[in-house]
């Protein structure tokens, strides 16, 4: 039974979920404790590593996406303090989100000749652009704007700054209590992900892929590295709950943060 779900996004990136729904939506799931990790921001209302929102344990947390010699990994950082380094860094990441939307914006506009209503605020990401391009006249949806427009490669697309490995790892380090690998089963090379392992706190193993997956190599390298066992569902709305741990992996995980 999962009892904490510890990764998921608020309005503070690109969730839809407020401060104010959060606890009723982990009531509803029926869920002890959430992690708020918000995409390469700590989220600004919460002021603890741990509290309490409405008798639900709130761990501050952050999703951080860094980038290596082989893939682009996002680690996920958890019982969050704010650093000068970490806020020197998520600030730069959060300008460059800003101009990166405003280029896509930009391009998607003079491709289509259509005007998009996006908001060029911290947090700003591709999923708002995809739901401003879905919410206009032109002839795509939300998952369309991403194949066809924004997504990797495609003709509107721009890059943003991404920080190495090593720095991200550092900064999360000295910011957070444990730091882990999220979701190693979405990247295109999940045992090269899986190896980066061995210097990170924690692995997040229950996770809703949209695929059978066998996550024997997530377990073998917590077995092996000795790491925490991190989970959750990801959740971009408010449906909680979908992958988490249970109360022994809770209460392992919350020891560490402790």
């Amino acid at each position: 039974m999962v009892v904490a779900d510890l990764h998921l996004h608020t309005t503070n990136s690109d969730g839809t979920l407020t401060i104010e729904t959060l606890a009723s939506a982990a009531h509803a799931a029926d869920l002890d404790a959430v992690a708020v990790t918000d995409h390469d921001r700590p989220h600004p209302s919460i002021d603890e590593p741990i509290s309490d929102l409405d008798g639900i344990t709130l761990v501050h947390g952050i999703e951080l996406r860094v980038e290596t010699a082989d893939q682009r990994l996002d680690l996920l950082g958890y019982g969050l303090s704010r650093t000068a380094d970490l806020i020197a860094l998520t600030d730069g990441l959060q300008q460059n989100r800003i101009e990166r939307a405003r280029e896509i914006v930009g391009r998607v506009e003079a491709r289509l000749g259509v005007s998009l209503d996006v908001a060029y605020e911290r947090g700003v990401g591709r999923p708002h652009i995809a739901r401003a391009i879905a919410a206009s006249s032109a002839p795509y949806d939300y998952q369309d704007a991403f194949d066809e427009l924004i997504g990797d490669d495609c003709p509107c697309y721009v890059p943003r700054e991404i920080p190495e490995f090593e720095t991200g790892r550092a900064v999360l380090n000295d910011a957070c209590a444990v730091v882990g690998l999220a979701h190693p089963f979405r990247y295109d090379d999940p045992a090269t992900a899986l190896e980066y392992t061995e210097r990170l706190d924690a692995v997040e193993i229950p996770y809703p892929y949209d695929r059978a997956v066998d996550t024997t190599a997530a377990a073998e390298a917590a077995s092996e590295f000795d790491l925490l066992v991190t989970g959750g569902s990801d959740a971009h709305d408010d449906q909680l709950g979908k992958a988490g741990l249970d109360s022994d992996q809770y209460d392992q995980f919350l020891s560490a943060l402790q």
